[in-house]
């Protein structure tokens, strides 16, 4: 490590105790319950945004192992390496963390700020992100702006920094998951187990189980609410050499667009390598990548060999429920892809489709 990257160079203590708890086989969802607030103090730690006090480091030490000087090191190490870049950060290019890089609160910065406002805005910044330098944040993130692969729907124009945000969360979310190695064969091989759990109706039932089938290949499936102003419906990202991500928010919160989102970024990943996509509204774009994820998505909720009759279908409510239990998809699956194609219009038998209110997505989110 050169001397510039050593003197911008930090770790949290998130990433020491991520660390270990590969080494040890312990799970966050494990590590949360020796901790009042559960998981939300372990995101807190690992994220950055909760230092390690005695308390926790007493927990630390006696669940993950070491002491309590060992963890309370690693903070006060921490400290030290932040403060350093965030100085760095405010001599050189505070303007461009301001203004290009997404404050995680997602509050707009008043017209002046002192010293120390500076400071935390900043640090904000390089914690969320976990990039010591606008350059490492510019290659991972704000390369994406604008991309053909960061795709905004026509109708509506979505809010570039809450994107980002969301994708930021589900990253990180994507770091306490336990997962096998990434294997795009393993996944294409379970694409019909996958597909089964259409006919589950309840989120606290089938998340579960699609989360342990992902992560037998490699993947993380990872649900985040989409922050005010996200449209974002789902993405695929590589998080590591070995994990792979799908994020999903839930948007509209119904089954039909809820399956075919999940299908579409399972495409993305088989058909297009390590590449990032963001998703957003039904468009999906019109780039041949995506164009080739909304076949793939497409052709795994219905059999292509059964395309041409669903295209004919008298689409009356009766008609609608056999096809769907011939091709072994919800009803509500069967009204989206025949309002995809035009055959109905988008405010007809929306009754056919399940949908979720939060309360019920929620408790499968924990």
């Amino acid at each position: 490590m050169d001397e510039q990257a050593a003197t911008d160079w930090f770790s949290k203590p998130g990433d020491a105790v991520r660390a270990v708890m590969h080494r040890r086989g312990v799970s966050a969802q494990e590590l949360s319950a020796a901790f009042e607030e559960g998981m939300n103090t372990v995101r807190a730690i690992c994220d950055g945004s909760l230092a390690i006090n005695p308390k926790i480091a007493s927990v630390l030490a006696d669940r993950l192992g070491g002491d309590e000087a060992f963890w309370l090191k690693r903070q006060a190490n921490f400290e030290v390496a932040i403060n350093r870049a965030v100085a760095m950060a405010a001599a050189s290019e505070p303007e461009a963390w301001l203004t290009r890089v997404p404050a995680p609160s997602g509050r707009k910065l008043p017209a002046n700020i002192n010293a120390d406002k500076l400071r935390e805005e900043l640090r904000s910044r390089l914690v969320y992100f976990n990039v010591p330098k606008f350059d490492s944040w510019e290659q991972q993130y704000g390369s994406l702006i604008g991309a053909t692969r960061f795709r905004t729907s026509e109708t509506f124009k979505s809010s570039d920094e809450a994107v980002l945000r969301w994708l930021r969360r589900g990253e990180m979310e994507a770091e306490l998951s336990e997962t096998g190695v990434w294997s795009p064969g393993n996944l294409q091989d379970r694409l019909e187990q996958i597909r089964k759990l259409v006919h589950v109706s309840k989120p606290e039932r089938f998340l579960p189980s699609l989360r342990a089938l992902f992560a037998e290949v490699g993947v993380a499936l990872i649900v985040v609410r989409a922050p005010n102003g996200c449209r974002a419906s789902g993405a695929s990202r590589m998080v590591s050499p070995d994990k792979s991500m799908i994020l999903m928010s839930f948007r509209h919160r119904s089954d039909d667009h809820f399956w075919f989102t999940l299908f579409h970024e399972i495409g993305h990943l088989l058909l297009h390598k390590a590449a990032t996509f963001v998703d957003q509204d039904d468009t999906f774009g019109d780039e041949q990548s995506e164009r080739e994820a909304n076949d793939f998505a497409s052709s795994c909720l219905i059999p292509i060999d059964r395309v041409g009759e669903l295209e004919e279908i008298n689409p009356t409510r009766d008609s609608i429920i056999r096809f769907s239990r011939s091709v072994g998809v919800s009803p509500g699956i069967t009204v989206g892809q025949l309002q995809h194609r035009k055959v109905l219009a988008h405010n007809q038998m929306n009754s056919l489709k399940r949908r979720w209110t939060w309360d019920e997505i929620e408790p499968a989110l924990v």
